[in-house]
C-alpha cells in the first residue's frame, strides 16, 4: 500500500496493490446488536471487553442483560419468610443502576449501549432476550465447572450456544485471549 498527497488539504490518495484489493471488500456478516449477559463476575467482564471493540468496528448496540433468576425454597427446608427482598423491583432497579454505571465505565461513548434485567431461568433468558431484541451475537462468560459443580448447577452458557438462534461466542475463565489489551480499554480507544 502506498501513501500519496493530493491537492485537496486533508485529502490522501491510496494505492493498493493487486494482493491488497481484498482490504476494499465488505465483510461477508453485519452486527447490529450485540448481546452481553452479565453476572457481575470478572468473566463477564472480560466478555464485555469482547464486545466493545466488535460494536465499535461495527457500529453496533451493546445490550448488557442481566438475569435474576427466582429462587424457590424446597419445603423440606423449613419456613421461609415471605418478604425477602429476592425477585423485588427495587432489586431489579438497584441492578439496572449497577449495569447503567457499568456501561459508563467499560462502554462510555465508544459504542451504543443499552442494559436489560429479565426474570427467570438465565438461559432461557437469554435465549429469549437475544430473539426479542434481534441480537446478530451473544457474547458470554463460562466459569468453566466441571464434575459434581457443573452437574449440579448445570451450564448456562452450554444451554445457550445450544438453543441460541444466532452466533455465540464464549469467553471462558481461563484462556488466550485474543483481545490485545484485556486490562479496561481507554475511554477515547
Amino acid at each position: 500500500m502506498k501513501v500519496k498527497s493530493t491537492p485537496k488539504e486533508g485529502k490522501v490518495l491510496l494505492e493498493l496493490a493487486p494482493d491488497e484489493e481484498a482490504l476494499l471488500k465488505p465483510l461477508p456478516f453485519q452486527l447490529q446488536r450485540i448481546l452481553v449477559p452479565f453476572d457481575f463476575s470478572d468473566t463477564a467482564k472480560e466478555a464485555l471487553r469482547y464486545a466493545v471493540p466488535l460494536a465499535t468496528a461495527f457500529d453496533a448496540e451493546v445490550v448488557i442483560v442481566y438475569v435474576q433468576q427466582p429462587y424457590s425454597i424446597p419445603s423440606e427446608i423449613g419456613y421461609m419468610p415471605p418478604d425477602l427482598p429476592i425477585n423485588q423491583p427495587e432489586l431489579a432497579d438497584s441492578i439496572r443502576a449497577q449495569l447503567g454505571s457499568l456501561g459508563i465505565s467499560e462502554i462510555g461513548t465508544r459504542a451504543r449501549y443499552q442494559v436489560k434485567v429479565r426474570l427467570g431461568l438465565p438461559w432461557q433468558e437469554i435465549i429469549f432476550a437475544a430473539d426479542e431484541l434481534n441480537a446478530d451475537l451473544i457474547i458470554l462468560s463460562t466459569h468453566g465447572r466441571t464434575g459434581l459443580k457443573h452437574a449440579l448447577l448445570g451450564s448456562v452458557a452450554e444451554r445457550v450456544v445450544r438453543h441460541a438462534h444466532c452466533p455465540v461466542l464464549v469467553v471462558r475463565e481461563r484462556e488466550r485471549d485474543f483481545i490485545r489489551n484485556s486490562t479496561k480499554l481507554p475511554a477515547g480507544a
